[in-house]
C-alpha cells in the first residue's frame, strides 16, 4: 500500500473556509465532477441510494448534499409521499440545489452544520453523506450525528473517496488526482479551490479504518464495498435496536 499521511480524525481547515470554497465552485461543481469521474459519480450515487434501503413514503436526510444530486435520487426512491431533506454548510450549494430540484414536493434543502443537525432524534429512516465526510472537523462526531437522527434499524450510508489498497494503483491514483483536479478545474477558473480537494484525502482513514470509526460512532452491521478500483468506498451501518450488540 502506498505511504500516506498519518490517519487523522477530522479536517483541520476551518468550517468557514470550507463553506466559502464550496460556495465559489457551486456553479461548476456538477460539471467538474462528471468530467473528473468520467460520469462515474452518477453511478456511485445511485449505488448509495440503493444501499440506503428506502421504501416509498420513507424519509431520509442527505448531509453535505451539495447541489442535491444524491438527494434527488433518494427522492425518487421515496416518491411524492416521502420526505428527503438535503442539508449543506455552503449557502450557494443549497441555493443551486433548490433551483435545480424545486419541482419535487418530497424534497427540500436547507443550510446547516453536519455536526449539529437541526432535527430531533430518530426522525429519519436513513441518513446519507456523499463526498462530504472528509470535510468535517470530526469524522466520528459527524457519523454519530447522522446516527442520532435515524430511527433504530435505519441505515447510515457514507460514499467517499478512498485510497486504493493496491500499491501500484494507489500511487498512481494519489499522484494523478493531485494533478488532475486542479488542472481540470483551472479550465473553469477554479484551480485554486480544487487544490484543496486532493489534499483533503491526505490522512483520511482508509476503508477499513473508516468502518472502525463507524462502529465507534455507535453503528452496527458495518460494512463497505470498494468502487472504481478502490478509489471510492461505499460504507453502510445500521442504527442498533435498543440493547442490540454492535458488530
Amino acid at each position: 500500500m502506498p505511504p500516506q499521511a498519518e490517519s487523522r480524525q477530522g479536517n483541520s481547515v476551518p468550517e468557514a473556509e470550507v463553506a466559502a470554497m464550496f460556495d465559489a465552485i457551486a456553479p461548476v461543481y456538477d460539471r467538474l465532477n462528471t468530467v473528473m469521474t468520467a460520469g462515474g459519480d452518477g453511478r456511485w450515487r445511485r449505488a448509495a441510494a440503493d444501499t440506503a434501503g428506502l421504501e416509498p413514503g420513507g424519509a431520509a436526510v442527505d448531509v453535505a448534499c451539495g447541489t442535491g444530486k444524491l438527494s434527488v435520487t433518494l427522492a425518487e426512491r421515496v416518491g411524492p409521499f416521502g420526505r428527503i431533506v438535503g442539508i449543506d454548510l455552503a449557502p450557494a450549494m443549497v441555493a443551486a440545489a433548490g433551483a435545480a430540484h424545486g419541482d419535487l414536493v418530497q424534497l427540500s434543502f436547507q443550510v446547516g452544520n453536519a455536526l449539529a443537525l437541526p432535527f430531533p432524534d430518530a426522525g429519519f429512516d436513513a441518513a446519507t453523506i456523499a463526498f462530504g465526510l472528509r470535510n468535517l472537523a470530526d469524522f466520528e462526531a459527524g457519523l454519530r450525528e447522522l446516527a442520532r437522527v435515524v430511527r433504530p434499524g435505519g441505515r447510515v450510508v457514507c460514499l467517499e473517496l478512498s485510497m486504493p489498497p493496491q500499491r501500484g494503483w494507489g500511487r498512481l491514483f494519489r499522484s494523478s488526482f493531485g494533478r488532475l483536479a486542479p488542472l481540470v478545474a483551472g479550465a473553469f477558473g477554479h484551480g485554486r479551490a480544487y487544490r484543496y480537494l486532493p489534499s483533503s484525502l491526505d490522512g483520511f482513514p482508509d476503508a477499513t479504518s473508516l468502518a472502525a470509526t463507524m462502529r465507534a460512532a455507535g453503528l452496527a452491521e458495518v460494512g463497505f464495498r470498494r468502487l472504481a478500483l478502490g478509489a471510492v468506498a461505499l460504507h453502510t451501518g445500521r442504527v442498533p435496536e435498543s440493547g442490540a450488540p454492535l458488530g
